[in-house]
């Protein structure tokens, strides 16, 4: 039988100590499930991922049009990258992350969704700040295509618009940094966001002196830790066409 706790990876970071490992959970029948932490954060668990899902969902559903581009921000442990590549419109996923190792473990099919990933040609990973990105559209997502605009973005990095990972992140939930990501959206193009607090009014008011329309929508998903059902919420907002 597998032991309670397996570290498979440990790596100092710019951001802290980020480490992966795989837990068997007894009291849920020995599931395996594989977890990340980064510094004192608690990152991501493979037990909870309906939320990630969703934030490729309900953010593609919102989008218009075929042969969609699209970006992913943040590469976690693989769940929104996947299910955006579950729209058979999705020309081409560009996926961001800051941390080399987080992609090396997909690369090496160290978590269960690297395979997934790697195997599909419409997927590329872009090591890189996404907030530092996001901030300059004459450079924007692509390296190999400077100023690249795209049909949708997907962002599932910081905890909330509040609670950051790292309090630089701030500049991009204002305003001003919303205005610079619809810069690298095409007209009526989608941002989408994956939120852990409730919807947040100041930052729905900076969603709209930017977007059309944008929207908090609560997803509620089952807790077994908890015995009950637990909210996160994702945010949507469309880039106005004359834009």
């Amino acid at each position: 039988m597998r032991p309670l706790f397996e570290e498979l990876d440990f790596r100092p970071t710019p951001l802290g100590d980020l480490i992966l490992r795989r837990r068997r959970m007894a009291m849920l029948d020995d599931l395996i499930v594989y977890e990340v932490l980064l510094g004192d954060a608690f990152l991501m668990s493979s037990l909870f991922h309906d939320v990630e899902e969703a934030l490729a969902d309900l953010g593609l559903a919102a989008t218009e049009g075929e042969k969609l581009d699209v970006v992913v921000g943040g590469l976690g442990l693989g769940y929104t990258a996947v299910a955006a590549l579950r729209d058979p419109r999705v020309a081409e996923l560009l996926v961001v992350d800051t941390l080399a190792p987080v992609i090396e473990w997909h690369e090496q099919g160290m978590v269960p969704l690297g395979p997934t990933l790697t195997s599909d040609p419409r997927c590329r990973f872009v090591l890189g700040d996404f907030f530092a990105l996001a901030a300059a559209p004459e450079l924007g997502f692509d390296p190999a295509q400077p100023g690249r605009r795209f049909h949708a973005v997907l962002l599932d990095i910081d905890h909330s618009p509040r609670n950051l990972l790292h309090e630089r992140n701030g500049a991009f939930y204002s305003a001003e940094g919303l205005r610079r990501l619809a810069a690298q959206l095409l007209p009526n193009g989608i941002f989408a966001l994956w939120s852990d607090d409730a919807p947040d009014e100041t930052f729905l008011a900076h969603l709209a002196e930017v977007f059309d329309s944008p929207q908090a929508q609560v997803v509620k998903f089952p807790n077994p830790l908890l015995d009950r059902d637990s909210e996160s919420t994702v945010y949507v907002a469309r880039k106005r066409a004359q834009d």
